[in-house]
């Protein structure tokens, strides 16, 4: 039989309601947190272009001051946070431990000046320094990884020969046991790595460096000066997906620049939009992505 409720019971559900969702609303939401199933949420996700024309100096070296600043001002209009102390505080606490994501691909890795800084920022949240570490390849086995409860995303933007571009989101196959087995389709399955357990939630920070990103290659090994241009910026984001999609926009709108025609990725960077539609890990489209953009705008391709 049908049990029936009572006004009674009605009083108590809503009571018992309200102070469940009082206690939910008083708690404070991180910002790093906003950009987690970003896709799922509905939510805009937000991401941040720096650029400045005066990062490469004579020696045709990024410039460490002026990197240190692009970091700042990106993480200061991410977070909303009037300065940097305030900001890179918001995303990392003193008891956390904290592992850098980097690329260290021989031919085309994360400038070492980026992982320093990265390195330096946390260091200054409080973090002590045997709970801070920048590694690639070995991170299963890296004990820092191992404990994380921070994990902040960076790599360099290229062309990839099996995914399309190398970005955000494939960076993260060093956290698996079994790469190979996320390489079928034009590596399709990408953002299930976010669900595994090493990886799952932890992440505050993406950051995508193209400081001179390599938007075209001949062979999977090919890393030409031809193909490389001096785009002088970083994006950053809470969402991964979203950081990538602007990044694919910017590779693509330069290939067809300078090629003089409409040249698709071969293969298509068909992880990113997926990670979107199947895996709900961020937003690929363009009007769910609130782009804000700092500094030089020549030729920016978005």
């Amino acid at each position: 039989m049908e049990k029936l409720i009572t006004r009674r019971d009605l009083l108590k559900k809503t009571a018992a309601w309200a102070v469940g969702s009082s206690i939910f609303l008083s708690r404070p939401l991180e910002s790093w947190a906003l950009g987690t199933k970003s896709g799922k949420t509905g939510k805009k996700s937000k991401v941040v272009l720096v650029r400045n024309e005066k990062l490469f100096g004579n020696d045709n070296q990024p410039n460490p001051t002026i990197a240190a600043q692009m970091l700042d001002d990106a993480i200061c209009k991410l977070t909303g946070k009037r300065n940097a102390k305030d900001a890179w505080a918001s995303i990392v606490k003193p008891t956390d431990i904290v592992g850098i994501k980097t690329n260290g691909w021989n031919k085309f890795p994360t400038p070492e000046i980026v992982n320093n800084l990265l390195k330096d920022r946390v260091l200054q949240t409080g973090v002590k320094p045997e709970n801070v570490n920048v590694k690639d390849s070995g991170v299963l086995d890296d004990p820092v990884f191992q404990k994380a409860t921070a994990l902040i995303n960076v790599r360099p933007m290229r062309t990839h020969a099996w995914a399309g571009v190398g970005t955000c989101i494939k960076n993260y196959i060093q956290f698996s046991p079994n790469r190979p087995s996320y390489h079928d389709d034009s590596c399709a399955s990408l953002a299930a790595l976010y669900e595994l357990p090493i990886v799952k939630g932890k992440t505050r920070l993406h950051i995508l460096v193209l400081f001179n990103p390599l938007f075209n290659h001949r062979t999977a090994q090919d890393v030409s000066e031809e193909f490389m241009w001096k785009y002088s910026g970083l994006l950053m984001g809470f969402d991964p997906v979203a950081v990538d999609a602007v990044g694919l926009r910017i590779i693509q709108a330069k290939r067809n620049a300078f090629f003089g025609e409409d040249r698709p990725l071969n293969p298509p960077a068909k992880h990113i939009e997926l990670a979107d539609t199947r895996y709900h890990l961020g937003n690929a489209d363009p009007a769910k992505i609130d782009l804000i953009k700092l500094g030089w705008d020549s030729e920016s391709f978005v």
